[in-house]
């Protein structure tokens, strides 16, 4: 008895099989594990959506927090699905989308229903721009082929800002706002472009693999620091997302120097 569905295969190499061959293939069972990152990613998308919703009825605080969150499950569902061996070309696949709708999308709608709207058309434009600038950034990382060739310290820079830390920055009008900082939304229109640029611009930012290992000797200071971020975040949320906003900002043109020192000392040698 066939059932109302189609087969899912993670991979889709067995049901490319099927369609290829006229004997009948009977697809295997799919272990758990490898369904549980993609649950993880589901519910990223719906914490973004939700955010949508909130931002729509007003509900500011509770629309970043949603972000927070998308971000906070996009952060771990590629790391669980690698600790389970699970990870797939459905999970990649679906784990872009997930990134187009909580990092360009939700924070577009977000700043627009907040402050984008009293500029009217240009505020929504502003917003267009900055979604689609999420979508090419994208599009951009998925088809970009790793180079086997490139010395090994380009692995530690991305190319443009990354989707999740231009939501980060993006909503640093949100931040400040919710700080009781006025600033006319007419600038903050500006911002919003130049957030949307950045993330397809050639500007090269740290990937964050400088990070990857710690010394014996640097646990628990790193472990402390995170008990003080998180107490920060808890207790401070604005202040500590406003400073992460700008460090960041900061950090871009450190990272451009820092290439440009790296590549100029390989073309010397």
């Amino acid at each position: 008895m066939e059932t109302p569905f189609p087969p899912f295969d993670p991979d889709g190499d067995e049901e490319q099989q099927e369609l290829t061959s006229d004997t009948p293939v009977r697809l295997r069972d799919i272990p758990l594990r490898t369904i549980f990152p993609n649950l993880l990613t589901l519910l990223a998308i719906c914490s973004g959506l939700t955010s949508i919703r909130f931002a729509i009825e007003g509900r500011i605080e509770l629309a970043v927090a949603a972000i927070i969150f998308a971000g906070f499950l996009d952060g771990i569902d590629g790391r669980v699905a690698r600790f389970l061996k699970s990870t797939s070309r459905f999970g990649a696949e679906m784990d872009s989308l997930a990134d187009f709708v909580n990092f360009g999308v939700a924070p577009a709608m977000l700043l627009y229903f907040t402050l984008l709207h009293e500029v009217r058309s240009f505020g929504w434009i502003a917003a267009l721009i900055y979604a689609i600038c999420a979508c090419l950034r994208l599009a951009r990382f998925n088809v970009m082929l790793d180079n086997p060739n490139q010395p090994e310290w380009r692995t530690r820079f991305f190319t443009g800002v990354p989707a999740p830390a231009g939501a980060v920055i993006s909503l640093l009008p949100i931040y400040l706002l919710l700080l009781g900082v006025d600033i006319p939304s007419g600038i903050w229109t500006v911002y919003t472009l130049v957030c949307g640029f950045l993330m397809v611009s050639n500007l090269p930012t740290f990937s964050g693999k400088d990070f990857g290992k710690l010394r014996r000797d640097m646990v628990l200071p790193f472990l402390i620091l995170a008990v003080f971020l998180a107490a920060a975040v808890i207790s401070y949320p604005w202040t500590t997302f406003t400073i992460f906003a700008v460090l960041y900002l900061l950090s871009l043109p450190v990272s451009r120097i820092k290439y440009s020192r790296l590549n100029n000392t390989v073309d010397t040698a």
